[in-house]
C-alpha cells in the first residue's frame, strides 16, 4: 500500500510538471512580410519585414479581433499591399493565409481581404491608421 500510495504520488507530480511547463512563452515566433505593389502591373515587391516580436503580436491582435464578413468580392484594381505571417523555423508562410490591403481613395480607411477564404473588412480611421502604421511604418493621409 506504500509502494502505491509513492507511485501515486509520483504521478501527480510528473503530471504537474509536465503540465506546468506549457505556460512557456511560445519561442517558435514569426515574422510578417509586407509587400507593395510595384510599377509592375500584378507584380509585388518588398516593403517591409516585421521581426520585433511585441509588433506582430500586436498586428495578430487587431486582426484576430476582426469581425470579418463572409463576401466575395470584387475589386476595381489589385490591391496595394499584401501582408502574410511567416514561421520563423520553417520559412514559410503559416497556415498559408494572406491578407490583400486597397487603402480607400479618401486615405482615411483601409479595406481587408483575407486569403483564400475571400472574407472582407472595412476598417474604421482609427484601426485603419493604426494597423496601417504598424505594417508600413508611414502614417495612412
Amino acid at each position: 500500500m506504500l509502494k502505491m500510495n509513492r507511485v501515486f504520488i509520483i504521478f501527480i507530480f510528473v503530471l504537474l510538471a509536465v503540465g506546468c511547463s506549457n505556460v512557456v512563452k511560445n519561442t517558435e515566433g514569426s515574422t510578417l512580410l509586407v509587400e507593395k505593389q510595384s510599377t509592375i502591373k500584378g507584380k509585388y515587391e518588398y516593403c517591409n519585414n516585421i521581426k520585433d516580436e511585441k509588433e506582430v503580436q500586436n498586428i495578430k491582435k487587431i486582426i484576430n479581433s476582426i469581425n470579418w464578413k463572409d463576401a466575395k468580392v470584387s475589386m476595381v484594381y489589385p490591391p496595394q499591399y499584401k501582408f502574410y505571417f511567416e514561421a520563423i523555423k520553417e520559412k514559410k508562410p503559416s497556415e498559408d493565409i494572406s491578407y490583400d490591403m486597397w487603402i480607400s481613395p479618401r486615405k482615411d480607411k483601409i479595406e481587408l481581404v483575407r486569403e483564400p477564404e475571400g472574407n472582407y473588412i472595412n476598417l474604421n480611421e482609427k484601426t485603419s491608421k493604426l494597423l496601417f502604421k504598424l505594417l508600413t511604418g508611414d502614417n495612412l493621409n
